[in-house]
């Protein structure tokens, strides 16, 4: 403090000693030189001369002048270097970089130290304001600064420690977004990217690159899932999807990517069942095999699956048979065999009577191709009492005609149909005891249906009640005439029909019937009595009539043309297919049909069963 004051002082006198001793002249020229009225050659001469007078009125002659100071004790170190450290504010710095020229001079004077302590005072809090504000570049200004004088201040602990939780969090982010490309979204458990950015959020709660690499994670569970159904692995898909739910909730994204591989599933699902059915159908069961054992793997329906099974089975079973030979299914419970099945071909028929055909109704028509792929089986013969005697014992089913306690049978005394109380399925058709053989009667189709589903029931097969189109297809057997043997009156005994020869108990005779022909029965004969038609099946146009699986309707159009029963939900009437040893010439034609409801009874109507192969 005591150097800079001298030289301040040394300054001042000198300044003192030159304006006393220089002449008016020299500061004429140079006031005059200020003015621009001198030349720079006089000033210069002038100037010179003016040295000189000072010389020699100072020290006379050519001593030089110099003033009589005495020597003075100076130590070698006067100035202490200083950091070159600034604050980012103004006027603090301003007052900082005072205090470091007065303190390079004065290290040890404890009034500037005071200073310089409230300055880093008002510092730090401007810092600790910043670093609450996120304001790291600021922040770290200042703490460079306290870091030089006070290393041991509250703010550079903060700092660091914040320094340290942005740099973990930065490696965090980056391991995750390299775990997130790489296909890593929750597995390994500790590396993965949901766990590198679940750990972000912990240390930096609400950190957005987080958030979103987690919704990106969650996209990309949703994606993965939609890449595994591609590849059929339907149950790591539903998995990933319950990770994505778990991640974050987006049920519309959810929702619509489970909606997706649903309907790829049930697509891929349906594909497999039709190239089973293929594989079946062409003989390829090895292949039929691995198909119904990726369905297996996918958890379909076990109700389809063993479907197929039986599907597959019947047809390694029964591949090798040929059209009209014989077959028969075991009853599970009896210990017995079903009814008697023959194999009836694939093939296509003309559905219906020609536009021509004498006698033809208008629910005959339109005449339509129907075509079976697939071959099927049909009952030999009509059901008879015995077979449908097994099922009531078996199961203790009751007939509409004995819940309604009456059915219709022939009255040979009246010569007509008419009804009657106290008769059921054991009575014939003039309601006296029925014969074991002979064609069950006096059933509905209610009770027809109940008894093919008991027998599915009892052989683990699909039988049922036939179509009317596979009926008047097995009926035909390949013809396409009025009936099976011809358009006209049989020139042999081939079915038990009204013929103009039979007489009935009563020594009647058929009014309308066909011409130079007995069978020698009036009502139904005992089933197989007469010879079987070309596809190797009995009574079909004569005997009874029979229940087919279709409701009514007035005619073809729409019917399908895949040989399927026509069947539309709570229909009220059923169709009658086939000729009876009552009906006329006009009602046993092949094309010919009837309606009758559900429940109806008679001694002209029967049913045999049919099966799918």
């Amino acid at each position: 403090m005591k150097y800079r004051f001298i030289a301040i002082a040394l300054g001042a006198i000198t300044a003192l000693l030159i304006s006393a001793v220089l002449p008016s002249e020299t500061t004429a020229v140079w006031a005059g030189q200020a003015a621009g009225q001198v030349g720079e050659e006089d000033v210069e001469e002038r100037r010179r001369r003016g040295v000189r007078r000072l010389g020699d009125v100072v020290a006379e002659g050519d001593e030089e002048w110099s003033l009589d100071i005495p020597a003075m004790d100076m130590p070698q170190e006067v100035v202490e270097a200083q950091p070159e450290v600034t604050l980012p504010d103004a006027q603090q710095d301003a007052r900082l970089q005072s205090l470091l020229a007065r303190r390079a001079f004065a290290p040890d004077d404890t009034e500037i130290q005071a200073e310089l302590d409230a300055l880093l005072d008002e510092a730090e809090a401007d810092g600790f304001a910043a670093f609450a504000a996120g304001d790291l570049a600021t922040t770290g200004q200042i703490v460079s600064v306290l870091q030089q004088f006070d290393p041991g201040r509250g703010l550079i602990a903060e700092l660091q420690a914040e320094l340290a939780r942005l740099e973990q969090v930065n490696q965090l982010l980056a391991q995750a977004q390299v775990a997130l490309e790489a296909g890593r979204i929750v597995a390994p458990a500790d590396t993965s990217a949901v766990a590198l950015f679940e750990q972000v959020l912990e240390i930096e709660p609400g950190n957005s690159q987080a958030e979103a690499g987690m919704v990106q994670a969650h996209e990309a569970l949703v994606l993965q899932a939609l890449e595994l159904a591609g590849e059929l692995d339907f149950e790591g898909a539903e998995a990933a999807l319950i990770e994505a739910e778990q991640l974050r909730s987006a049920p519309e994204m959810i929702a619509e990517a489970r909606e997706s591989i649903a309907e790829f599933r049930e697509r891929h699902t349906e594909e497999l069942f039709d190239q089973a059915d293929l594989a079946i159908d062409e003989g390829r069961y090895d292949d039929a095999e691995d198909l119904i054992t990726q369905l297996v793997a996918l958890g379909e329906e076990e109700q389809r699956i063993e479907r197929l099974r039986r599907v597959l089975a019947d047809a390694i079973l029964y591949g090798s048979f040929e059209p009209g030979q014989v077959m028969r299914d075991p009853l599970r419970t009896l210990g017995e065999d079903g009814p008697a099945m023959v194999i009836i071909p694939a093939g296509n028929f003309m559905m219906g009577s020609p536009d021509n055909e004498p006698d033809r109704s208008s629910n005959e028509g339109p005449r339509f191709r129907v075509t079976f792929n697939r071959g099927f089986a049909m009952a030999r013969t009509e059901t008879t009492v015995a077979e449908f005697a097994r099922f009531v014992e078996a199961t203790g089913y009751v007939t509409d005609a004995e819940r309604g306690n009456w059915s219709r049978i022939y009255d040979a005394d009246l010569g007509r149909i008419d009804r009657r109380n106290r008769i059921t399925w054991r009575n014939d058709y003039m309601g006296g005891r029925a014969g074991d053989d002979d064609p069950v009667i006096h059933v509905s189709w209610n009770d027809a249906y109940e008894y093919a589903r008991w027998l599915a029931q009892e052989t683990d097969r699909p039988y049922r009640l036939p179509s009317e189109a596979e009926f008047e297809y097995a009926l035909r057997a390949g013809s396409q005439t009025r009936y099976w043997w011809g358009d006209g009156s049989p020139q042999e005994v081939v079915e038990n029909l009204t013929g103009d020869g039979d007489i009935s108990t009563t020594r009647r005779r058929w009014t309308v019937a066909f011409r130079n022909y007995s069978d020698g029965y009036w009502g139904p004969a005992p089933v197989a009595s007469f010879q079987s038609n070309p596809f190797g099946l009995y009574d079909m146009g004569g005997n009874v009539m029979e229940w087919v699986e279709d409701c009514w309707h007035d005619s073809f159009v729409r019917a399908p043309t895949d040989g399927s029963a026509w069947v539309n939900p709570g229909c009220d009437r059923r169709v009658i297919k086939g000729g009876a040893w009552s009906s006329s010439p006009a009602m046993s034609r092949s094309a010919f049909r009837l309606a009758s409801g559900p429940d109806g009874r008679d001694a002209r109507v029967g049913f045999r069963v049919a099966r799918d192969l």
